[in-house]
């Protein structure tokens, strides 16, 4: 793997995108939503995530974020092993889930196909991060992250879009989640 996706410099911000295996669209309920916001939020609080940006799609989220503890690689690695399993669970136990059947297929078909997993896999295990050097990398990439729903037609104004931190920097709403702006 390239030197450039690697969490580099421990204190730095990144900018990462992660998916679900086979770009399945998941997040397409509420439920499955919330279940990353919380765990986002909790990363937060609990585990030293400074967020400054993110956008939650349907097969995918970006977030630009830094580890206050100086383990990005760990948090990172900790909130996708966390969120892979409570997606599971929820998408098990869901009985309006018409497409249930056929995820956990899919999900158990790609955890046989890797052999660091031992039962399902929901999530890609690549991030590439890409440090965030400067003020103009920074804008670059939350300008990526917050028109991403507009690129893909979900919205026209990417205030919009219900799970982005577009909401925080354009109308200073944080009522989904809290983001660190300073």
């Amino acid at each position: 793997m390239s030197r450039k996706y690697k969490f580099g410099e421990k204190s730095g911000a990144y900018f990462i995108s992660f998916a679900t295996v086979n770009w399945i669209d998941v997040f397409t309920r509420d439920a499955y939503f919330w279940c990353i916001i919380a765990s986002l939020d909790y990363c937060r609080k609990n585990k030293g995530m400074e967020i400054y940006g993110y956008c939650i799609m349907p097969s995918h989220i970006h977030l630009i974020f830094r580890s206050a503890l100086n383990d990005p690689s760990g948090l990172i690695r900790d909130f996708k092993g966390f969120t892979s399993k409570k997606m599971l669970k929820i998408i098990e136990e869901n009985p309006q889930e018409s497409r249930k059947k056929w995820m956990l297929w899919m999900f158990e078909r790609a955890g046989r196909k890797n052999s660091n997993i031992t039962n399902r896999q929901f999530w890609q295990q690549h991030n590439q991060p890409i440090e965030i050097w400067s003020l103009k990398v920074f804008e670059q990439k939350l300008k990526y992250i917050h028109n991403n729903p507009i690129e893909t037609g979900f919205v026209t104004d990417a205030i919009d879009w219900k799970y982005s931190s577009a909401r925080n920097y354009g109308n200073n709403d944080s009522s989904i989640l809290e983001i660190d702006m300073n």
